[in-house]
C-alpha cells in the first residue's frame, strides 16, 4: 500500500476573504491562491493574467552572442545550429533556424544521434562540421559543459556561441565562448527551457538588426511545446510563455504540427498542456529515442502539407514501437526492484535495454516507488544511463557525489544522464544509496498530498471546474488544484475501461458528484458508504457531446474519524490548522 501524508498549508481567513472580494473568485480558488503563495491580490491577479516577461537584454553578456551571430549573418558565412534529440532540443533548433533564415542567414543544423554521438557536442561532430564549411557553431539545449570540445572548435577556426539551460560543470569552468544561459547570465527567470532561451536570443538578434520582434510571435507554439515537454516550472515567465504559446498552438499554421495533431487525434482548438504532454511531445520524442531526431525537426520546418502528413505518420508509428519497448523494459525493471527490496535509491541495469527509452521507464518507476531511479542500458562493458528523481533528492548532486564511478554525466536536479563502465555498477549503486540515505529524511520517502482547497460536495459544479482552469496550464511548479472533500463517502462504484478504472459517486448528506479513478484495477481502497478521506482534482469532462464536471480521485483511505462539515463556517475561510485537526490521521 502506498504511504502518503496529508499536508494542508495555512490559509488565513482574512487573506482568502480579500481575494474573494477583490478578484470576485470562489472560496475554493481563493484558498488555492493563498496556499500557493499568492495571497496578495496584486500577485494573484498577475499570476492569473500571466503577464510576467523580461527583455532579452537581461541576459548578461548576450550582446557578445548577438554580435557574433549578426556578423556571420551579414557576411553570409555558414552558421550551424547544433541541437539535441529531445523535444526541447528539436524545437530550439527549429526556432533558431527559422529566425536566422528570415534574417537572410546561411544556416544549416545538426542533431546528434543518441546511439552514435551521445548527448551534446562531440569532437567528432565538430571536426565534421569544420570540414563541411561551418564558420559559426551555435549550440542550443547543450554546450554549457563542453569546455574541451569548444577548445577543439576554436583550434579549428570555428567561432562558437552557447545557448543552453543545463547545469554547468561542477568546477564552474565555462566554455571560452559567448554564453546565453538563464542561470549563468543572471536572468530573472532562471529555469527557462532551451527553446525559450533560443526565443530570447532570436528577439535580441531581431532588435539588433532593426526587425520587429513581433515577427517571432509565430514561434511561440514551439516555445509552449518545449516548456511543457521539458517539465520546467510553469510559473513566472515560463507560465507566460506557455499560455501565449498554447494559444498559438491552437491556431498554428505550421503544417507539421497540424498533421501531428491529426494523427494524435488532438482537436487544434483544444491543444492544452495535456495534449502536449501526452499526445504531441511523445511522438516528437519518439524519433530521437529510437532512431534519429531529424524526422521531428523536418516536421517542424516543412512547409509542404503532404510531406508533413507523411512524417507525422512516421512519428506516430515510431511512438507505438516505443510504447511496446517501454512495456517490456518496465516489466524487467520492476522485477529487479522487487528482487532488490526496499532501498533509498535504485540502480537497475540490463543488456538489451534501449538507451532511448530507459528515461521514460525511470520516470514511471519513480512515480511508483517514490525513490530516485537510475536505469543503465548495458552493451558489453559499457553502459548508458538515465536517471529520474523525487523532488526531495537532487539527482545531479547525487551523481557529483558518486562521480568517481562515472565516466561522464550531466543534467538537472530531477533528471540526468550518464555513462558508466559495467565494472563500476556495484560501486555506483552502493555510493548512490549511501548518499541518498545521508541526505533524505524518512518523511521525504513518503508521498505528500498537498491540499489547495477544502470543499464540500455541494460546491463541486461546472462553475468551479471552469474557474479552477484559470490556473492552467498545469505541470511542475503549478500542479492541478488538489481538493479535499469534506464528510465524504463513495457510492455506486462500477468498473470501467475493461476493469482498469472505476466510476463512482462522491456523497455527503444529500449532495453528490460524479467521480472517476484511473489505473486502480477496478477497485477503490474504501468500501461504499464508509467515511473516507479523499483528495481529487476537478475537470471539465467531455464525452459523446455531453459536458459535465468530474472529480478525479488522487488518493483515498478510510477516515479515522467522520469529518462532517461545520454548518457555521463560511466557505473558503477555515484556517489550515483547523483543517488539519479535522482530517488528521
Amino acid at each position: 500500500m502506498e504511504r502518503w501524508r496529508l499536508e494542508i498549508p495555512p490559509c488565513p481567513p482574512a487573506a482568502a476573504a480579500a481575494l474573494r472580494r477583490e478578484l470576485s473568485v470562489s472560496g475554493a480558488l481563493a484558498q488555492a491562491l493563498v496556499r500557493r503563495g499568492l495571497g496578495e491580490p496584486a500577485r494573484a491577479r498577475a499570476f492569473l493574467d500571466a503577464g510576467e516577461e523580461y527583455p532579452p537584454g537581461d541576459f548578461e553578456g548576450i550582446s557578445a552572442a548577438v554580435a557574433s551571430i549578426a556578423r556571420h549573418v551579414q557576411e553570409r558565412r555558414r552558421i550551424t545550429v547544433h541541437g539535441d534529440y529531445d523535444v526541447d532540443g528539436v524545437c530550439s533548433t527549429a526556432l533558431l533556424v527559422t529566425a536566422l533564415r528570415r534574417l537572410g542567414a546561411d544556416v544549416d543544423w545538426y542533431l546528434p544521434d543518441r546511439a552514435g554521438d551521445g548527448y551534446g557536442l562531440s569532437t567528432g561532430t565538430i571536426r565534421g562540421l569544420a570540414a563541411r564549411g561551418t564558420s559559426l557553431l551555435v549550440s542550443v539545449d547543450c554546450g554549457i559543459g563542453a569546455v574541451d570540445e569548444v577548445e577543439v572548435a576554436l583550434a579549428l577556426g570555428l567561432e562558437v556561441v552557447i545557448s543552453d539551460h543545463h547545469a554547468p560543470r561542477a568546477d564552474g569552468v565555462l566554455p571560452r565562448a559567448p554564453v546565453v544561459h538563464p542561470g549563468v547570465c543572471g536572468y530573472p527567470c532562471r529555469e527557462l527551457c532551451a527553446t525559450a532561451v533560443a526565443y530570447k536570443l532570436a528577439q535580441a538578434l531581431y532588435e539588433d538588426r532593426g526587425r520587429d520582434t513581433a515577427e517571432l510571435e509565430a514561434e511561440l507554439d514551439l516555445v509552449a511545446l518545449a516548456t511543457i515537454a521539458d517539465v520546467v516550472p510553469l510559473v513566472g515567465e515560463n507560465r507566460t510563455l506557455a499560455v501565449r504559446g498554447l494559444r498559438r498552438l491552437e491556431s498554428t499554421a505550421r503544417p507539421g504540427l497540424r498533421a501531428l495533431m491529426a494523427v494524435a487525434r488532438v482537436v487544434p482548438g483544444k491543444a492544452g498542456e495535456r495534449a502536449v504532454a501526452f499526445a504531441l511531445a511523445p511522438r516528437l520524442n519518439a524519433a530521437g529515442r529510437l532512431y534519429r531526431a531529424d524526422a521531428a525537426l523536418e516536421l517542424l520546418l516543412t512547409e509542404d502539407p503532404l510531406r508533413a502528413q507523411q512524417v507525422a505518420h512516421e512519428l506516430d508509428s515510431a511512438n507505438r514501437e516505443r510504447q511496446g519497448i517501454e512495456r517490456a523494459i518496465r516489466q524487467q525493471a520492476e522485477a529487479q526492484m522487487a528482487e532488490l527490496g526496499e532501498r533509498e535509491a535504485y540502480v537497475l541495469a540490463a543488456e538489451g535495454w534501449h538507451p532511448g527509452v530507459i528515461g521514460i521507464v525511470a520516470s514511471r518507476l519513480v512515480e511508483r516507488s517514490g525513490r530516485p531511479v537510475v536505469m543503465v542500458a548495458l552493451e558489453g562493458e559499457d553502459g548508458r544511463a538515465s536517471g529520474r528523481s523525487i523532488d526531495a533528492f537532487d539527482l545531479l548532486g547525487g551523481l557529483r557525489a558518486c562521480s568517481e564511478h562515472l565516466r561522464r554525466f550531466g543534467g538537472h536536479r530531477v533528471a540526468a544522464g550518464m555513462e558508466i563502465a559495467r565494472e563500476e555498477l556495484a560501486g555506483f549503486s552502493a555510493a548512490l544509496c549511501s548518499h541518498a540515505r545521508a541526505v533524505l529524511a524518512p518523511a521525504d520517502l513518503h508521498a505528500v498530498e498537498r491540499i489547495d482547497a477544502v470543499v464540500e460536495v455541494a460546491e463541486v459544479d461546472m462553475a468551479l471546474a471552469e474557474e479552477l482552469e484559470s490556473l492552467a496550464p498545469f505541470g511542475r511548479g503549478n500542479p492541478q488544484v488538489r481538493l479535499l472533500v469534506e464528510g465524504a463517502s463513495f457510492a455506486d462504484t462500477r468498473p470501467m475501461g475493461q476493469g482498469r478504472h472505476v466510476r463512482f459517486n462522491v456523497r455527503s448528506g444529500a449532495a453528490g458528484a460524479r467521480a472517476v479513478a484511473f489505473g486502480c484495477d477496478g477497485r477503490l481502497p474504501v468500501a461504499d458508504g464508509e467515511p473516507v478521506q479523499a483528495t481529487f482534482t476537478l475537470e471539465v469532462n467531455e464525452w459523446n457531446g455531453v459536458t459535465e464536471p468530474r472529480l478525479v480521485l488522487r488518493r483515498a483511505r478510510a477516515a479515522q474519524q467522520p469529518a462532517a462539515p461545520s454548518p457555521s463556517r463560511r466557505r473558503g475561510e477555515r484556517s489550515g490548522q483547523q483543517e488539519l485537526a479535522l482530517f488528521a490521521v
